[in-house]
């Protein structure tokens, strides 16, 4: 799955709409309040690490890393 299929498909997992989801961003860290603006970001791939960690937690999920079995 590519990176604009996840977020969006968490953003609905979680019961936002993207407007909702950018009105949040834009009240909590200062994103700009355009939706098309976060679209053209997922669409291009161009998210920063640090723009997924603030999406991540107006949605109220945390991204952890964790090691995979044994390697």
């Amino acid at each position: 799955m590519n990176v604009r299929n996840e977020i969006k498909a968490q953003i609905i997992r979680a019961g936002f709409t993207m407007q909702e989801v950018v009105d949040l961003l834009h009240d909590e860290y200062g994103w700009s309040d355009s939706v098309s603006n976060l679209s053209a970001k997922l669409q291009r791939e161009s998210i920063r690490y640090k723009e997924v960690m603030e999406l991540a937690e107006v949605l109220g999920f945390e991204i952890v890393w964790r090691k995979r079995g044994d390697r």
